[in-house]
């Protein structure tokens, strides 16, 4: 299995980033391939004024392409995932998530920004076709503390609620079907009858 994971915060280290490093750890004892981006591989010039030959970009697309699922953290600026990750998102093609698991994890200063992966990420992770977009997990910052060493000290509910997401993310994983693997097996179904 292949997963991407993409740090949406604009600052490294950060309390979203630290999740997706606990996660990378996860995902690897497992013997997933986990390839990471972070909104620093892109140059800024190229989000900003939507440079579709940035070949950074086209790496992120040509990965994408070859995963089996995302999983995607940001912290919430103003009821909101991150403005850059949104750039990047916007760059993508329309069925970049076509076929993959997504799974998102998101930080914030206040449990007040509960429901912006709900209203806000999730919306858009949809629109680019990812075939299951799992319920992932928030985190009020006040849980997530030495997050500028690895590992970050998680809350022990925090902790298990991230577990619990990346055992769903995995058997997800494990359930996902490739469209190649579902044309062959159509295929071979067709020409049965």
């Amino acid at each position: 299995m292949r997963v991407i994971s993409l740090a949406g915060s604009p600052r490294q280290p950060s309390r979203s980033s630290s999740l997706l490093a606990l996660s990378h750890q996860w995902l690897a004892s497992r013997g997933v391939e986990v390839f990471t981006y972070n909104l620093q591989d892109f140059s800024a010039d190229d989000l900003l004024f939507a440079n579709f030959s940035s070949p950074q970009l086209k790496q992120l697309i040509a990965e994408l392409a070859s995963a089996d699922g995302l999983i995607v953290a940001t912290p919430v600026y103003k009821a909101s995932f991150s403005g850059a990750l949104k750039t990047l998102l916007d760059l993508l093609p329309e069925r970049a998530l076509d076929h993959k698991v997504v799974l998102p994890l998101a930080t914030a200063g206040s449990i007040g920004h509960m429901l912006a992966v709900d209203y806000a990420l999730k919306p858009v992770l949809a629109s680019l076709k990812a075939q299951e977009v799992l319920q992932g997990v928030f985190a009020d910052d006040s849980l997530i503390t030495d997050y500028h060493t690895f590992p970050a000290t998680l809350d022990p509910a925090l902790a298990g609620r991230l577990n619990e997401s990346l055992e769903n993310f995995y058997l997800a994983l494990s359930r996902r079907r490739p469209i190649a693997n579902s044309a062959a097996s159509l295929s071979a179904q067709v020409l049965r009858v």
